[in-house]
């Protein structure tokens, strides 16, 4: 079974791009950042993240402290590489028994931040959903209801698309908010080279 990632920068659409692999293909995907969520309440994540940043990551047994971590890792880049070096091995652990029990050729593996992280070796091949920067601008703003300043601000912090362009082994042009003919067309010509 082949592991695709899916990747693209914030407003990009790559969700609902890997929405349409799952609901008009069959095609499993696993959001990695849902799935990091997960990963923190797991004993040992948490004793580990407990020993290195405090309690305060969390509110409760069930509840992130999500303000606390951002503040935390925004703002720290040696801290946010102890909260990767904690959560990825279980995630990726994660994923890979996850990936065994599909039924499909391939998964997607979903994922802002695939080459900024380094991850290209985890996949067989790297699909970049792309937008111009005025539309990923407008779609971050609304789903996030930040003004264009904040969105601009983590904008920053992700490699921008041309550097990832060159990186990618596929791109899907997404422009239009709609499922649109041209954006399916796309995916189902990826669909047949997988």
């Amino acid at each position: 079974m082949k592991k695709i990632a899916i990747t693209g920068n914030i407003g990009s659409g790559k969700s609902w791009v890997c929405a349409l692999f799952e609901h008009c293909l069959g095609i499993p995907v696993y959001n990695s950042d849902d799935m990091a969520k997960r990963m923190y309440f797991l004993p040992e994540v948490r004793q580990q993240l407990e020993r290195r940043f405090g309690s305060d990551f969390y509110i409760s047994d069930t509840l992130l402290n999500r303000k606390h971590i951002a503040d935390v890792i925004f703002n720290d880049e040696s801290a946010q590489h102890d909260l990767e070096a904690i959560l990825y091995p279980s995630l990726f652990n994660d994923f890979e028994l996850w990936a065994e029990e599909q039924k499909s050729d391939y998964v997607l593996f979903e994922s802002a931040l695939v080459f900024e992280k380094h991850l290209e070796d985890r996949f067989d091949a790297i699909v970049l959903v792309t937008a111009t920067e005025e539309t990923r601008l407008r779609r971050a703003m609304l789903r996030d209801h930040c003004d264009a300043e904040t969105i601009k601000q983590r904008m920053a912090k992700q490699w921008p698309e041309d550097k990832k362009l060159a990186l990618a082994d596929y791109v899907i042009q997404h422009e239009n908010d709609d499922e649109d003919e041209a954006l399916l067309e796309q995916i189902v010509l990826l669909n047949d080279l997988f």
